[in-house]
């Protein structure tokens, strides 16, 4: 077993990164005193990753959209019970996520902390497929896709993703289509199981006021070591153009919605931390509430408070977007890109990018007393190959230079896609899918 101690010498904090016997890696953030514990034990294994091979197989398998988030809701059953009553019994609070790049379960507890660990670290390592339970959750998934068909909000972003890849899975809902979970079966199930819940390939991540030594004394009794398997996955190839430059879709909305994507290169490990990083300070110096722009928009009556923009990215992915309601989306997209191109030849004023950057670090700081916050850091920078204060300093070091030469690599207005969808109109004149 391995151990190292990861600190910073700003905040003078710091956490234990342990390489276990069974391949498995553990972050444990020391919160003395802290009445809260955290723990999430997650894989790198979400929706986009449908292309794979392991050690001996030359060729690549390809399996289902959907069977990553499949498999999450699988392993929360057993032979003998469900997993969520035998937390009720130690008082803590469970659930799970499958995102586009990986899959955690996780715990928050005041009490029972081994307790309740022993059981996140048993059923996540005991899978369960039949005929019979595969063939019930299909209907039970099959429910939820079309129930987030119907929602709005989703679709407005999916649609996006559509029109800004032609290839990647990532444009393909994390839960897969009805059709595709139709074809997952318990061979399937267990080969990706398999592959991607192989120890090496997971990362165990604890915040809270709990004891190191016990932690790992719970991880050799239940964790039985896993051969490395070399997985390897892929990526359809991509062309730099976006499929199509304007997505719509009626729904029953009272105002227009609106998504503004920008197609990027994608990163991994630190360069995908310094990629976030800068891009969110960009979007806040582009139209944050606090702009002379934000206020343009908003005082002409363009947009409305639900107006804001956030960084999707992930292994393979990278869109920075701007996304909330308008009368007239197309207005917004060519004063945006108008905006856009202004900053890109007059450059961000220094003062203004200092009170956005130190503000950020500010929020960084805060996350410090917040035991959820740190354990996702922790497994997210793990997953991805760097640490959980990479964040911090990049935050730290970064400059305006930096920002102004992202702000020409990340937005190219001729890579973006503006997806709306619209109220659907009084005469009806709609697919029977909801298009016009």
């Amino acid at each position: 077993m391995e151990r190292k101690v990861i600190s910073d010498s700003r905040t003078g904090e710091s956490y234990v990164l342990i390489k276990h016997d069974s391949g498995l890696r553990i972050c444990i953030w020391k919160m003395k005193d802290y009445s809260t514990s955290h723990a999430l034990f997650g894989t790198r294994y979400g929706s986009v990753n449908t292309t794979f091979r392991t050690k001996g197989e030359k060729d690549f398998v390809t399996v289902p959209n959907g069977i990553a988030h499949y498999l999450e809701h699988k392993l929360f059953e057993n032979e003998d019970c469900d997993v969520f009553s035998l937390y009720a019994k130690t008082g803590a609070s469970g659930n799970a996520y499958t995102s586009f790049d990986r899959t955690c379960y996780l715990f928050s507890c005041t009490d029972n902390f081994y307790d309740s660990l022993s059981i996140l670290l048993d059923f996540v390592r005991k899978p369960y497929f039949t005929e019979e339970t595969v063939a019930k959750e299909q209907g039970i998934i099959g429910q939820e896709i079309r129930m987030y068909d119907d929602k709005p909000e989703w679709r407005i972003m999916f649609n996006m993703l559509g029109g800004l890849y032609k290839n990647n899975p990532v444009k393909i809902d994390i839960a897969g289509t009805v059709e595709s979970i139709a074809e997952i079966t318990p061979e399937l199930l267990y080969k990706c199981y398999y592959s991607f819940y192989n120890l090496n390939n997971m990362v165990l991540s604890i915040a809270g006021d709990v004891d190191e030594d016990r932690i790992i004394e719970l991880c050799d009794r239940i964790l039985k070591p896993d051969e490395d398997m070399d997985l390897e996955v892929s990526f359809p190839d991509e062309p730099d153009e976006p499929v199509k430059r304007i997505v719509r879709q009626s729904f029953e909305v009272a105002n227009p919605l609106f998504n503004i994507g920008y197609k990027s290169c994608a990163y991994e490990g630190d360069e995908l931390i310094r990629a976030d990083v800068e891009t969110n300070i960009i979007l806040s110096l582009l139209a944050d509430e606090s702009t002379d722009f934000y206020k343009k928009l908003y005082d002409s009556g363009l947009i409305n408070s639900t107006f804001g923009s956030e960084v999707f990215s992930g292994s393979g992915f990278f869109v920075p977007i701007f996304e909330g309601e308008s009368k007239d989306p197309e207005k917004v997209y060519e004063l945006i890109n108008q905006e856009i191109t202004r900053r890109m030849e007059c450059g961000f004023e220094e003062e203004r990018f200092e009170n956005v950057r130190k503000s950020y670090y500010g929020r960084l700081i805060r996350d410090l007393n917040i035991p959820e916050a740190l354990a996702t850091n922790m497994i997210n920078c793990t997953l991805e190959g760097t640490n959980a204060f990479t964040e911090m300093d990049i935050v730290a070091s970064v400059t305006l230079e930096d920002i102004e030469k992202r702000l020409r690599k990340q937005f190219d207005i001729n890579r973006s896609v503006l997806s709306i969808i619209d109220p659907v109109r009084t005469e009806g004149v709609s697919d029977g899918n909801g298009n016009t």
